[in-house]
């Protein structure tokens, strides 16, 4: 089998030759060298001899940035109707203004030396009149057709690879981006109390238009999905989760199906109590799960209950160990996920992200394990 061949058919369940192993090199590859970096991720995994799966590099559409993001991301656009965006960045800081006739919304991320990112240090939303100037955004956001920058990922990755571009505008389900980008947790579980009619009345205008670029990319010629939910306990609890984003991941999913395309639901943090909800998703894949310290739910446990689902799983290897563990270490933490986890339905990866200090010689070191143990 040739890496794509042996991805689509490890997430549909099927038998493969081996277990795939797709690297995440999120964070990892800010820090490689240009020696490494060169030619792309897709060129430095083919090389290594790995199964590159493309994770959320593309989408199918263009969009107003509708979440501070930086022009030319993603895809994203300044031209916005109705709505001036205003940035301010030095090296500590970044500042996004959206002025609209109904009000404005600024987004501050700060830098953190110790994290080497940017995080959100001040969301949009602060008073209860700040989601009608969201809502008047969502429904004001431009959503058009853009294929061609997956058509060349698809053509560069041919056989060796596979493309899963992001689905929606949000990069994720429209609660989780208020949970993340918009609102933030605590507050939004006030808001929720607080004014809950308003609140969905935002959410589905919000999901009406990620369906938009669902439909658009359905149409396009991607064959498989992602959506960076970072689904956790530690920002929702089961209930809320159920209600607001696995029932819209499941009407993606449901409209994906009907063409024939894979849906990945990116779950990255602690998910061993959202579980019994996920496995009841209209998806294909959840992907990056992960082991304690970094998640709480080990690869095996995750696949004993979506497995009866037919959902395929993605991760496994923690991002901590990968990085602290010696050779030996790694090659018996490795063998242990092996022997504990069914290979139907398995991708073995690091799970979320990479520390920058992992070794090229691990990733090496775990392809041996992973193409030894399948003789």
């Amino acid at each position: 089998m040739r890496s794509k061949e042996r991805l689509l058919t490890a997430m549909s369940g099927g038998e493969v030759d081996r277990v795939p192993f797709s690297p995440f090199l999120a964070y990892w590859w800010d820090f490689a060298p240009s020696s490494v970096t060169c030619n792309g991720q897709f060129a430095f995994l083919k090389e290594l001899g790995a199964d590159p799966l493309l994770r959320g590099f593309q989408t199918s559409f263009t969009n107003s940035d509708i979440l501070g993001l930086e022009e030319g991301v993603y895809n994203v656009s300044d031209d916005f109707p109705g709505c001036q965006i205003v940035r301010q960045t030095n090296s500590t800081e970044k500042k996004v203004t959206w002025s609209t006739p109904v009000g404005d919304l600024t987004l501050v991320k700060t830098y953190s030396p110790a994290g080497k990112t940017w995080m959100v240090t001040h969301h949009p939303i602060q008073q209860k009149e700040n989601y009608k100037t969201l809502l008047y955004l969502v429904e004001k956001m431009s959503i058009q057709p853009f294929y061609q920058p997956v058509i060349d990922e698809i053509v560069e990755a041919g056989e060796d690879g596979l493309s899963a571009p992001l689905i929606s505008p949000f990069r994720k389900t429209p609660f989780q981006a208020l949970i993340e980008h918009f609102v933030g947790t605590i507050k939004l579980v006030y808001d929720l109390y607080d004014f809950p009619e308003l609140i969905e009345e935002v959410l589905e205008v919000m999901n009406q238009r990620a369906r938009e670029a669902v439909e658009i990319s359905i149409n396009g010629p991607a064959e498989a999905f992602i959506t960076w939910e970072d689904s956790s306990t530690m920002n929702t609890n089961p209930q809320t989760f159920k209600k607001y984003i696995a029932s819209e991941l499941s009407e993606w999913g449901n409209r994906l199906h009907k063409s024939g395309k894979i849906l990945i639901h990116h779950a990255c943090g602690h998910v061993k109590d959202l579980l019994p909800e996920m496995a009841e998703e209209q998806v294909d894949v959840l992907e990056s799960i992960c082991p304690p310290p970094t998640g709480n739910t080990e690869i095996w446990e995750a696949q004993k209950v979506l497995s009866r689902k037919g959902i395929s799983v993605i991760g496994g290897i923690d991002p901590v160990k990968f990085q602290e563990y010696n050779i030996p270490a790694l090659e018996e933490y490795v063998k242990r996920i092996l022997n504990n986890t069914n290979k139907k339905g398995f991708i073995l990866a690091n799970s979320d992200s990479c520390p920058p200090n992992v070794t090229i010689e691990k990733f090496k070191k775990v392809l041996e394990i992973v193409q030894y143990h399948s003789n």
